[in-house]
């Protein structure tokens, strides 16, 4: 019994499947030095034939290289093949070739025969054209094709891992997404990097070739006339036809795969296959067809000339474009005119009348209005749905809708971003074209119409969807002018999260969170707080940059201490504290070592002064309150070019005073208190901010 379930195990589709490959090369490799029957040759070169045919017709149904990312491995296997074969034959033919032409097969006798009509001097004549074919042409440009692509998918890889984390960033897609676009990018780069080796098995199968052909020839001759006793013109043609028949029943099925080989790597991806790129790139073209039409039929009226090949294909040629013509001209099924409506009579003035102001609104110019065409399944309308989602998973609470609509007042290729009536960015775009960004580290620079990316103010360029590629290549970030509004849009969202936080929000949010704990928002709103409360708190901290995710902690900590606190301020710091862990983990990550910017002592000895004394910020001196500003900034751009995030440490009693204070000047700034920093951080002061000049 164990053992029929060993058994029974070991031939399940998925173990043979996994054995199939090991027990391929095994047999290829004992081909190598185990005689095979002309019947088992027979067998393996009709193989060999149907594996290359395969191979050329799944190459011509793909849309893109990696469709068949197992072809460098194919086209290494296939020549093994070949090559065995080859020595299997060229055993046989060196043994038994004297008895006659069917002495390695029937496979090698009908190609020595039937394709080179037994004449072993045209046989030559043609094995050579087919390996210089082959070796020349063929292989030399794959090859060439295959190492260029390589280099340029290697040169283009930041860019297009910049372009997927814009994505990502944006909202667009999601991280499962993200890394499948990322291990495409890297296989594409494997691909075309195994292309250009698996290039040379190919070059060196057909010099194998010419060299196996050669030997069994001269081989032939002198075992015929040395250990069988025949005549020099009988060991010439039985051992030639052999050898001939040999080298061209290995090298068609070569040069079949050399051809799959380079459809692969010189097609562009789209959507179509071989097939219909050809259809739709080079016969679709009507005029082309009318010209070629006029020229044959003129060619087939000169005398001398074969008139009935040039006048038939000319008039196949004027039929088909007129076919064409005729069928691009059919006018398309007019839309049902719908009956007209009958005016509508003035009425009076109503509470109708009084449109409610949108809370995040998004207008475009006319040019744009394609983008955002629902129901053309506008790209914009599904990047925006994204970015909602994005946004409720990483702050935590689901912002208002976005309401689209056209405003012809503005740019034909503008658009204007509102939060409750009121523009807050605005920028333009180019339909068609695509923007490419200077993160930094390009190469070189592009053709294009100069501009600046709208969300960060990076230098970029409108390009032509031609030069993309280049684009990616040369290290730039290249986005669609969708993706230009949604990451606009996503980045003024992130800005103005505080904002978008109303007590309709901040309501949905408790009741969200009352489905799985109700106990514990029944006792805080409004037994404890005020609704209004809460919202300023959450407001606090996300106008201070601290997602508001972990609703379940910030309510336990407001129900630790509303009973003795009720202003908002010290609420939110003392929730900061509770979320220290989280908000030191979301601006410096994972590690143990914490660069800050520290306070010079003698001004955070003021600033507790001035504290003291019942002053806020507004209340500083104003060269203080400059210099400190200046100094500010100062150190946090220092921070930037280091690589760290700009961290001001200041003692607790401080932090909401600093924070006001530079969130409007230096945004960038993050302002944390000892208190916030979880135990087992080491503090690094990389940088003091002092009062005085």
């Amino acid at each position: 019994m164990n053992g029929t379930l060993s058994l029974s195990n070991l031939f399940s589709s998925a173990n043979a499947r996994a054995l199939a490959a090991p027990v391929f090369i095994v047999l290829v490799l004992a081909m190598l030095v185990l005689p095979l029957p002309p019947i088992a040759l027979d067998m393996l070169f009709t193989f060999n034939i149907a594996l290359s045919i395969m191979v050329l017709l799944v190459s011509l149904s793909t849309r893109k290289a990696l469709d068949f990312a197992a072809f460098p491995t194919v086209l290494l296997l296939a020549t093994l093949l070949r090559l065995s074969l080859n020595v299997a034959s060229t055993r046989i033919v060196l043994m038994e070739g004297h008895t006659g032409a069917d002495a390695a097969g029937k496979v090698i006798e009908a190609f020595g025969h039937f394709l080179v009509g037994g004449n072993y001097t045209v046989g030559i004549i043609v094995f050579v054209i087919l390996v210089v074919i082959n070796f020349i042409v063929i292989t030399k440009g794959a090859g060439r094709i295959a190492e260029v692509s390589a280099r340029f998918t290697l040169d283009a890889m930041p860019g297009k891992q910049m372009a997927i984390d814009a994505d990502l960033n944006a909202g667009l897609i999601d991280e499962n997404e993200a890394r499948r676009r990322r291990t495409e990018i890297a296989q594409e780069s494997d691909f075309y990097g195994s292309m250009d080796g698996a290039s040379k098995f190919v070059r060196g199968d057909a010099i194998a070739g010419i060299l196996i052909l050669i030997i069994n020839i001269i081989g032939g001759l002198l075992v015929g006339l040395m250990q069988h006793d025949l005549t020099l013109a009988d060991a010439a043609r039985n051992y030639t036809l052999l050898a001939i028949g040999d080298g061209l029943v290995a090298q068609i099925p070569a040069l079949v795969i050399s051809i799959a080989a380079g459809i692969i790597v010189s097609r562009v991806s789209t959507e179509e296959d071989i097939t219909g790129q050809m259809m739709s790139n080079v016969f679709s073209k009507t005029h082309a067809l009318y010209i070629t039409a006029a020229i044959l039929g003129l060619m087939g009226m000169i005398p001398g000339m074969p008139n009935f090949a040039f006048l038939a294909l000319a008039g196949g040629m004027l039929w088909l474009a007129t076919t064409l013509t005729r069928r691009q001209r059919q006018p398309e099924a007019a839309p049902p005119q719908e009956a007209p409506v009958a005016a509508v009579e003035s009425q009076e003035a109503s509470w109708e009348d009084v449109a409610p102001i949108d809370t995040l609104g998004l207008e475009v110019g006319y040019r744009l209005i394609p983008l955002v065409d629902s129901t053309a399944d506008g790209e914009l309308v599904r990047r925006i749905k994204g970015i909602r989602k994005k946004f409720a998973r990483e702050v935590g609470f689901l912002p208002p809708a976005v309401h689209i609509r056209d405003n012809l007042e503005i740019n034909p290729n503008g658009y204007r971003i509102t939060l409750k009536g009121v523009e807050i960015g605005s920028g333009e775009v180019r339909a068609g074209m695509f923007l490419a960004i200077d993160p930094g580290n390009v190469t070189a620079a592009l053709p294009g119409v100069a501009t600046s990316d709208p969300a960060f103010g990076l230098p970029a360029v409108w390009i032509e969807a031609a030069t993309r590629e280049q684009a990616q290549a040369m290290g730039y970030t290249v986005v669609d002018p969708g993706t230009v509004i949604a990451t606009h849009l996503n980045h003024l969202v992130t800005l103005h999260a505080a904002e978008l936080l109303g007590r309709q929000e901040a309501q949905a949010l408790l009741d969200h969170l009352g489905k799985s704990a109700p106990k514990l928002v029944e006792d805080l709103v409004p037994k404890m707080l005020p609704l209004s409360t809460v919202q300023k708190v959450l407001q606090t901290l996300l106008a201070e940059g601290v997602a508001i995710r972990d609703m379940r902690t910030i309510i336990d900590i407001l129900l630790e201490h509303a009973a003795r606190v009720q202003d908002p301020n010290e609420l939110t710091a003392l929730v900061r504290v509770g979320l220290g862990r989280s908000i030191v983990q979301q601006i410096y990550g994972p590690t143990n070592e914490l660069p800050v910017i520290a306070l010079e002592q003698n001004l955070e000895r003021l600033l507790l002064q001035t504290l003291q004394a019942g002053h806020d910020a507004a209340a500083l001196e104003p060269g203080l309150a400059d210099t400190l500003l200046e100094r500010a900034q100062a150190s946090a751009q220092r921070q930037e070019a280091l690589g760290h995030p700009p961290v001001l440490l200041t003692p607790a009693v401080l932090r909401p005073l600093l924070a006001r204070f530079l969130r409007r000047t230096v945004p960038q700034l993050k302002v944390l208190s000892h208190a916030e920093v979880p135990e087992g951080k080491q503090i690094k002061v990389t940088s003091l901010v002092g009062g005085t000049a």
